[in-house]
């Protein structure tokens, strides 16, 4: 199912394009901590997204099926391009970032996804953390919850 999760949200956002057709997210990942160890973390190009699972409860349905409602929390790293303050140079390109956030949400509603093993549906954006400190990245939050049915088969 993780599996599943994973490479289903970074084929989606992958379908956000720029103007010339270019994929708009740079970089994909599992999170780990990459904004806390930047400086010896692997060079990612930006905007980038980091996947984080939280954890999961699952309820036995019967037979050889499980369900879980379940979480999943994006990070999305963009450059800071300066000042946001009304009549900085910077501000348009540096309020840019919540139109991508925007644009993120809309992409992932109703996510779905099959394997023929497990099923992800109910695909919403349910939380969202605006940075107010940083420095030369910032490092937004976008919680998405959802529901997953999964067949456990022995073997």
């Amino acid at each position: 199912m993780r599996r599943l999760l994973y490479l289903s949200l970074i084929e989606r956002l992958k379908t956000l394009t720029d103007d010339n057709g270019q994929p708009v997210i740079k970089t994909f990942d599992l999170w780990n901590e990459q904004v806390e160890f930047i400086e010896q973390e692997e060079i990612f190009a930006m905007p980038a997204v980091f996947i984080e699972m939280q954890p999961l409860k699952w309820a036995t349905l019967g037979g050889d099926s499980q369900q879980a409602d379940a979480t999943v929390r994006l990070h999305i790293l963009t450059p800071w391009d300066g000042s946001s303050r009304d009549g900085s140079q910077f501000q348009e390109q540096t309020l840019a970032r919540f139109d991508l956030l925007d644009r993120i949400d809309r992409c992932l509603f109703n996510l779905t996804a099959d394997d023929g093993q497990a099923q992800i549906y109910m695909f919403r954006r349910s939380g969202t953390a605006t940075n107010h400190n940083h420095g030369e990245v910032v490092e937004d939050i976008s919680d998405h919850s959802f529901r997953v049915t999964q067949r456990i088969k022995r073997g």
